[in-house]
């Protein structure tokens, strides 16, 4: 199959199940007709040719297929004639391009939050994102059974949930927009496993987020995210050397930095701020904007980075927010005065504390110290390239 080819598949997939789920409801059968559907046109549609209307034939087709799926399940013969009735407004009708809103939909609908986050990542991903049970296994390093056990249930949580964008949406916002950010994250730097760095997921976040923000142009949090996302992302090039090691933020080759997606980001969030009060995406975007727009290392404005952080902590104060500030403490007062911010923090911040005190402590002087933190953490993360990193800090100050 050619990438054009499939490339539009994986655009249309989720807005045609969205109109499928909209005017028939039963989301997991829906979504089986929706894939033999896209399965059908990947087989034909190389050869024949693309059709004038693709999303209209993929419903066109996906409907029969689900029509079909009702008649023939001997557990529903009590819906043969809701079937029949289906069959009737398909004939009216199917060929009717989808809402771009469907998507959107969709959106709210895998993020429910009766959904664990694991739940509402597995079920975006294959709903909205078009990924295999199989991709999104591999991207979340779990075994295929086991993912394919996690989707079945999150279907069967929103089996029979209303469809479409819910009364309450701006509320729910926040957590499609944590699920987006969550899948990001996880692909820009893998908890675990030999890479850094999940290219295919992290632009698949970036794909769904370019969607929503295309489908809500006028919510700053929204261009925010987008922002954050290309912003961080075109450092991806620059973040390991030739043999996959990670390289720190202040070493980078900036000349391997996307320029393009840089000026995209800082146009975004420039106008996002424009909007009214800045939430906390916009502020962790504007944060990485100044790092993007910096010529060098030694050029970055860390004092409006830490007046950035500082509001942005007044937002959200967790602890990964706060020890970001306390690298931004560092870089304008110094060394001490960023390790008294660190000494004050708890909670779920695994390695990443350890290493912030690492390099810290490196420069207050304090060898042997950050020594210790370099190698306390590199025995809690899972991931190869960070140990690999943490180990050679630890090596350089070995006497």
């Amino acid at each position: 199959m050619s990438d054009t080819v499939e490339d539009l598949l994986r655009h249309h997939a989720p807005q045609v199940l969205g109109a499928l789920v909209r005017r028939y409801g039963h989301f997991d059968a829906a979504e089986d007709a929706v894939q033999e559907a896209l399965l059908a046109a990947a087989g034909q549609w190389p050869g024949a040719g693309v059709p004038d209307n693709p999303r209209g034939c993929l419903i066109k087709v996906a409907s029969r297929r689900l029509v079909d799926a009702l008649r023939a399940d001997d557990a529903r013969r009590a819906r043969e004639e809701k079937a029949v009735a289906l069959g009737a407004r398909l004939a009216a009708g199917s060929g009717r391009a989808p809402r771009e809103d469907d998507t959107l939909s969709l959106l709210f609908l895998c993020c429910r939050p009766e959904l664990t986050p694991p739940a509402q990542i597995a079920l975006t991903l294959r709903a909205v994102g078009g990924l295999t049970t199989a991709e999104i296994a591999r991207a979340c390093l779990v075994p295929e059974a086991t993912m394919a056990q996690r989707i079945t249930r999150a279907k069967q949580k929103v089996r029979g949930a209303a469809f479409g964008r819910p009364d309450n949406w701006a509320q729910r916002l926040p957590a499609v927009l944590h699920t987006l950010y969550l899948i990001f994250n996880e692909g820009y730097t893998a908890t675990s496993g030999r890479s850094l760095q999940r290219r295919d997921l992290a632009g698949e976040a970036i794909r769904l987020t370019r969607m929503a923000h295309r489908l809500l142009p006028d919510i700053g949090e929204v261009a925010g995210l987008l922002a954050l996302m290309l912003l961080t992302d075109a450092r991806r090039d620059a973040r390991t050397g030739p043999g996959g090691d990670l390289v720190p933020l202040d070493e980078q080759d900036r000349e391997r930095w996307d320029k393009a997606a840089i000026e995209e980001g800082v146009a975004l969030v420039t106008r996002a701020l424009g909007t009214g009060p800045a939430g906390p995406y916009q502020l962790r975007a504007a944060i990485a904007a100044v790092h993007g727009e910096a010529p060098s290392a030694e050029a970055t404005d860390w004092r409006e980075i830490l007046g950035l952080y500082d509001v942005l902590v007044g937002l959200v104060p967790g602890p990964v927010e706060r020890l970001n500030r306390a690298v931004a403490v560092a870089m304008v007062h110094g060394p001490e005065a960023g390790l008294a911010e660190v000494d004050l923090l708890e909670g779920e911040l695994g390695h990443r504390r350890d290493a912030v005190r690492g390099h810290l402590l490196e420069r207050a002087g304090d060898l042997a110290a950050a020594r210790a933190a370099y190698e306390s953490a590199a025995a809690q993360t899972m991931s190869l390239p960070e140990q690999r990193y943490l180990r050679g800090r630890a090596a350089r100050l070995t006497p």
